[in-house]
Order: structure tokens, then C-alpha cells, then sequence
């Protein structure tokens, strides 16, 4: 997860806490990641950012530092900090990666979503947490019953706010936005800037520190390509890319629930170890699914878009489009869950005839042609099959197996963060 850099090495350049520093040490966060360095100066003098990175880059560390860091130096009287997330699978991760570099700590955190029963939340809210992570729906439902109290949350982040707008979150957002005092730090990470972004972003950030280093474009990392295929052949292509060798753990994608489920079941029919992940399932049953296949005991993954994001799981080899994404932007952040932390992945999209205006657009997005591929047995008809092609059979990578794919400082307005009305410079300086 390193990347080499100049200067002091890994974050000492920040002076963090000592019990964080440990917690960065023992989690193997090395050296900042681009995103990190970008970004973590300002956050850490409290002002607002907006961050715009791809997925994978380390976004979640971006925010997840700077607020550890500042409840360590100043603890707050009630939760702290509240971070907004679209999924359950999201805010999950993230309060894990916040317990794991708060595990030198006393810091505490909770998580609140949707589709599991609010008692639990409930006694979690009850004990105080210094970090409350959630779903806006179930967070705005613990509002309107009196049980949740935001006053004290001094920074707010709000994570994949790409996403959000996707799922329809903005008035929820807005009725939460207006329950957070006015006076605090809000940090903005996204994936992609769309219109809805952009005006969120003036409407909630005063005077951000901006990083953009996202591009519409997939990451260097991932090896993608299109794979024109007749409808009906979709699953003999599917059983021949899983039956690669350099196909290790492959994430799937359909475009409904109920393909993901019977798909699953077919695969696993078949002989593959795999299993499903989509909307109807409860949120044990979603858990279970998500933990086996971080502990390989499934090597396939079968899932509609509640997994495109926020799903970090290492060592991914492989995503497959079975269907096409519903937009060109959500294809860059479904294949987005393989190549991540700088390894490499393969991603391959299926297209059928009836995809080419989605092909079009797409191509239009990351600014490029995506490379054509077949599979002999398997070609769909050709009908406005267009862009660079490789015939017969797939290329072979170098590993030598079939390849299945590839500013302005606070002027001190309305806002003043803790950080800068308790941790000066010479505070910090001090440690």
C-alpha cells in the first residue's frame, strides 16, 4: 500500500499522534499514498477538503487520519465526527480501518445502517462514541426519534458522495446537513465530480483545499477490454474466463437481484465455489457472503452494483461485466474493485449488439477506445462493433496465462474547526 516519496519517511512528515503513528506501524501503512499527501496537511490544520481520487487509491485513510489524530489531541464530549457513507458494506470498511488505526488508542466508534435492528445501534449511541460511521436513511430515522443527537460533531466526511446521488441520498443529505452545527470541519471524497458534486461541494465546503487526482479513466493498474458475445452465450464465456489460470477470485456483475441470485446458483452448481451479494438479502446474510469471500473460502463473487463501491477486498484478479453498468460512470468504479493498492487486475466486460450506445458513451467518458476482444466459439454478431479488435484468441499477458481484461487557506469564516481553536502550530510543535 507504499509509495516511495522524498523527505521524512512514511508519516513522520505529519507529526501525528504517537498512538496513531503506532497504529499506521502496525497496519503497514509504510509511506502516504498520493491521495494521503495531498490531502492530510490541510485536514490536519482543520480545514475543509475536497478530495476526487479513483477507488482504491486510499481515500478512506485520507479521513479516517486527521480525525484520529484530532480526537486524540482534543477529545470531544460526544461523538466527534460523523461520517456518511452510501452502503452498509461501505460504512462497515470504513469503521474497521478506523478501529484498525485506532487500536493503540481509547477511541471509540460505531456504525448505523439500515436493514438490522436499531437496538443495537441504539446501546452503541448510547455509550458515546467518538466516531459515528452510516447510512444517511437509517442516520436521519435516529434523528427524527430524539435517539441521536449530532451537536457535537465538529467534523463531518462525507464518503463516495458520487455514489449517494446515484442511490437518490441528496435530501436525506440535506435534512442531515442541517442537524450538524454550522461551525465544523467537512471533508468531501468522491470518485468522479458530476454536476450534483460540484454544487453540493459549494454549498457545504468553506474555502476547501481541493485535490483532484481522479480520471475519468480506470486505473493504470487494471487491464480491461470488451468482450463482444451474443446474449445467449454469456455463461459458456463466463465458465471459460473463470476456467483461466490467472483466474484467481473474480467479482461478477449483473444488472438485476435476481440475476446475481440464479447466477450464483449456477455457478455453484457448476462447481465453482461462489456466491451472491445483492439487495434482498438480509444484512447477516450480506455480511456472511462478503466475509467468505475475504477468507477465499468463495473464489467468485456474484453481485449487482450494491458492491461497485466500497468494497475493498485485496488481491481481487479478476472483474467480470456480465451485464454492462447502468451508466459509463459506473464502469470505471466496478472494475475498480480489482487493481487496487497499486497490484494489477484484469477487468472484462461482456457487450452484446444492444450495448453499443452504452459503448459509445463510455468510450466517451475515459477519453479513449476500450480494446475489443473474442473468444473463439463465443462472437456475437458484429453488428456496430467498432474500435480496436484482437482476433481469435485472448492475448497473453507477460505472465504468460490467458488474459481476461488488462487552494486558497481559511480566511477564518463561518467555520472554526477544533484544530484551530485549541491546536495551534505551536501545540503541535510542542509534542
Amino acid at each position: 500500500m507504499a509509495v516511495a516519496t522524498d523527505g521524512p519517511s512514511g508519516f513522520d512528515r505529519f507529526d501525528l499522534h504517537p498512538s496513531l503513528a503506532k497504529g499506521l506501524s502496525q497496519a503497514s501503512y509504510d509511506a502516504p499514498r498520493p491521495i494521503q499527501t495531498e490531502t492530510l496537511p490541510a485536514a490536519l490544520e482543520g480545514r475543509d477538503v475536497l478530495g476526487l481520487a479513483q477507488t482504491g487509491t486510499g481515500k478512506t485513510a485520507a479521513f479516517a487520519i486527521p480525525i484520529l489524530d484530532v480526537l486524540l489531541d482534543d477529545p470531544a464530549s460526544g461523538p466527534g465526527a460523523l461520517v456518511l457513507a452510501p452502503t452498509r458494506e461501505l460504512a462497515s470498511q470504513i469503521e474497521a480501518e478506523f478501529r484498525t488505526l485506532a487500536r493503540f488508542t481509547k477511541l471509540t466508534t460505531a456504525t448505523v445502517y439500515g436493514g438490522v435492528s436499531q437496538r443495537g445501534q441504539e446501546a452503541a449511541l448510547r455509550r458515546r462514541p467518538d466516531v459515528i460511521v452510516g447510512c444517511p436513511g437509517r442516520i436521519l430515522d435516529l434523528l427524527n426519534q430524539g435517539v441521536l443527537n449530532l451537536d457535537p460533531i465538529d467534523m463531518l466526511v462525507l464518503d463516495e458522495a458520487d455514489h449517494m446521488f446515484d442511490m437518490g441520498f441528496l435530501p436525506d443529505l440535506r435534512r442531515i446537513l442541517a442537524k450538524v452545527p454550522e461551525e465544523r470541519q467537512t471533508m468531501l471524497f468522491s470518485a468522479t465530480m458530476p454536476r450534483e458534486i460540484r454544487g453540493l461541494a459549494e454549498e457545504v465546503l468553506d474555502d476547501p483545499h481541493v485535490v483532484e487526482l481522479a480520471d475519468s479513466a480506470p486505473a493504470e493498474t487494471i487491464e480491461h477490454a470488451l468482450y463482444p458475445v451474443a446474449e445467449g452465450q454469456k455463461r459458456g464465456l463466463l465458465e471459460h474466463m473463470l476456467g483461466q489460470p490467472s483466474c484467481e477470485t473474480a467479482i461478477v456483475f449483473t444488472r438485476t437481484k435476481h440475476r446475481a441470485r440464479r447466477l450464483a446458483r449456477q455457478l455453484a452448481d457448476a462447481g465453482h465455489k461462489a456466491v451472491g451479494l445483492q439487495g434482498n438479502m438480509s444484512q447477516g446474510q450480506r455480511d456472511r457472503a462478503m466475509q467468505g469471500f475475504r477468507e477465499r473460502r468463495y473464489d467468485v463473487l456474484v453481485a449487482t452494483d450494491i458492491a461497485a463501491r466500497g468494497i475493498d477486498v485485496s488481491g481481487v484478479s479478476h472483474v467480470i461485466n456480465f451485464d454492462v453498468p447502468n451508466t459509463p460512470e459506473a464502469y470505471t468504479h466496478r472494475i475498480g474493485r480489482t487493481g487496487r493498492s497499486e497490484r494489477e487486475g484484469i477487468a472484462c466486460t461482456f457487450v452484446t449488439p444492444d450495448d453499443n450506445a452504452w459503448v459509445r458513451a463510455t468510450e466517451k467518458m475515459i477519453g479513449s477506445p476500450i480494446d475489443r476482444r473474442r473468444v473463439a466459439g463465443f462472437e456475437a454478431d458484429g453488428r456496430g462493433d467498432r474500435g480496436p479488435q484482437r482476433g481469435g484468441r485472448e492475448r497473453r499477458n507477460e505472465r504468460g496465462s490467458e488474459s481476461g481484461g488488462p487552494r486558497a487557506r481559511r480566511s477564518g469564516g463561518r467555520k472554526s474547526s477544533r484544530r484551530s481553536r485549541g491546536r495551534g502550530g505551536a501545540q503541535r510543535s510542542a509534542r
